[in-house]
């Protein structure tokens, strides 16, 4: 069977005030990634905390980690082995050997495990939301570029995408190998296939990361940040290069300099593929990658056959209605359902990964008459999902009915969610995009306009009052290394009568 060819493209977009990253695979956007110099990124972070307050009744420490909020530790976050042998050395030595296993087990409780001013290593899992502080763990990872390391956990798991036998066995028995006791892996995706000499180094590589981690620790005070995961160009690098990739374009220099510095280490076969681009247009521009980022916001996407999905999300589960819309296709109209109903299955996972949707999603497919067909369906969207979604998810067979529940891993924020906020208008029912993003348009929007006009001297940027606000309040510093950049002076002012998505350039007399 001949491997469909895939071409993707990595594209980083690298401004004073944010760097975004979009992966397209034959030119259409799959995934998109964001990240602002304003706001420290705690998630995958390891820190040396200090438990402040530990509370059996809901089985949660809360551990200091130097944050507006102290982060929160659940019992199940907590290694197996650190709770049994926190919970064992606090048995009376005459009573150990006479506990059993299950009585061990039985009495694991979060007080027994840690003490108040206990200094302990923490991972965050999950970023502070609202009044909540960050999720904590201690059963730590460390993602490389072919698996993810589980230092204090001794166990090997293999993708379930590599359904291979015999290169399910190779890569454990590689693994069994090159782990110290008491070490476990989860084998990505991309390792099918690699040599052991590639897998040998990034296991050398992640060991030797954790190893600096725990030195940190013992030299480190309490609240103090010990790792932090590589900067976002550096990871989607390591998330997505591989030999489909044609090329990794970014518009930096510096950053160019960065990813040809971190290939060269981990995959020097691909430093060729690395390129700069200099506009004008500008990188995005080139690839119109905003104008599908603003048609992933829409709740309506058009198929190529005329038909549409409306995709809405609720608290509880994202539901997606699939339509025939103008679709007539042949004379038999069975025939014609199943063809929007294929179209629809692939374009609704291209559709969860790019929005980042997960949870519990309930997809209204066109009613098919045949069990045959629903069958048809159901192989052909299990067989996409596999093909062309990163994260796990599990689809129900087609009902009766046209329905396919289904649920796909969480991480992080929706599409929607990162751009957006809730209207005031309407009661949360709809969304505008946010102050940051509009600010942060009119900026690219500007200095696109600046270097098209060849501009100079004295400029007046007017924008509106709330743009105004941010930019003064949070991007000043942006806009100072933007005037250096460009060689002028620039003067905000804020003009009442603007939409945020408004502004105007005028020569400073």
């Amino acid at each position: 069977m001949v491997k469909a060819i895939v071409v993707k493209k990595i594209l980083i977009n690298d401004e004073i005030w944010q760097t975004r990253a979009a992966v397209l695979r034959d030119n259409r956007l799959q995934d998109m990634y964001f990240d602002t110099q304003t706001k420290e990124e705690l998630e995958r972070c390891f820190f040396k905390g200090k438990v402040c307050k530990v509370l059996p009744g809901i089985q949660t420490a809360f551990v200091d980690i130097n944050q507006t909020k102290a982060g929160f530790l659940h019992i199940s976050e907590v290694d197996r082995a650190l709770a049994t042998e926190k919970v064992f050395d606090s048995i009376q030595e005459e009573d150990r050997e006479e506990i059993t296993h299950f009585e061990l087990k039985s009495s694991i409780s979060i007080d027994k495990i840690f003490n108040e001013g206990e200094e302990i290593l923490v991972q965050v899992i999950k970023e502070p939301i609202h009044e909540k502080g960050a999720k904590l763990t201690t059963c730590f990872t460390l993602p490389g570029r072919f698996l993810v390391l589980m230092p204090n956990i001794p166990q090997i798991g293999v993708s379930k995408k590599i359904d291979n036998r015999e290169e399910r066995s190779r890569l454990r028995e590689i693994m069994q190998k090159s782990l110290p006791s008491g070490m476990g892996v989860i084998v990505r995706t991309t390792a099918e296939g690699r040599s052991d000499k590639d897998l040998k180094k990034d296991v050398a590589f992640l060991i030797s990361t954790w190893h600096s981690i725990q030195k940190k620790f013992k030299k480190a005070v309490p609240g103090e940040k010990l790792y932090e995961d590589l900067p976002l160009s550096l990871r989607v690098v390591r998330e997505h290069l591989d030999e489909d990739v044609e090329m990794v374009v970014t518009d930096s220099k510096e950053n160019q300099k960065a990813i040809y510095k971190y290939v060269k280490y981990i995959s020097p076969d691909n430093l060729s593929k690395i390129r700069f681009f200099q506009g004008p247009p500008s990188l995005f521009d080139r690839f119109e990658i905003d104008k599908q980022i603003e048609k992933a916001l829409d709740k309506k996407v058009q198929l190529r056959s005329g038909g549409s999905l409306i995709i809405e999300t609720t608290e509880a589960m994202t539901v997606i209605d699939v339509n025939t819309g103008k679709f007539t296709g042949s004379d038999n109209q069975e025939d014609t359902i199943l063809k929007t109903n294929l179209e629809a299955a692939e374009e609704i996972v291209t559709q969860l990964r790019l929005r980042n949707i997960g949870g519990l999603i309930v997809i209204d497919f066109i009613d098919m008459a045949t069990m045959h067909n629903r069958q048809k369906l159901s192989r052909f969207l299990e067989k996409t999902l596999k093909e062309k979604d990163k994260f796990q998810s599990v689809a129900l067979k087609v009902s009766e009915f046209g329905l396919v529940q289904m649920t796909r891993k969480r991480s992080g924020k929706t599409l929607v969610n990162q751009l957006t906020n809730v209207c005031p208008c309407c009661s949360g029912k709809g969304h505008i995009k946010s102050v940051q993003t509009m600010s942060f348009k009119l900026l690219r929007e500007f200095k696109e306009e600046f270097i098209r006009e060849n501009m100079s001297g004295g400029v007046v940027l007017a924008v509106s009052n709330k743009v105004f606000d941010y930019l003064v309040q949070n991007e000043y510093n942006a806009i100072l290394t933007q005037e250096k950049e460009l060689g002028c002076k620039i003067t905000l002012e804020s003009f009442e009568q603007y939409e945020d998505d408004q502004f105007s350039i005028r020569k400073n007399s």
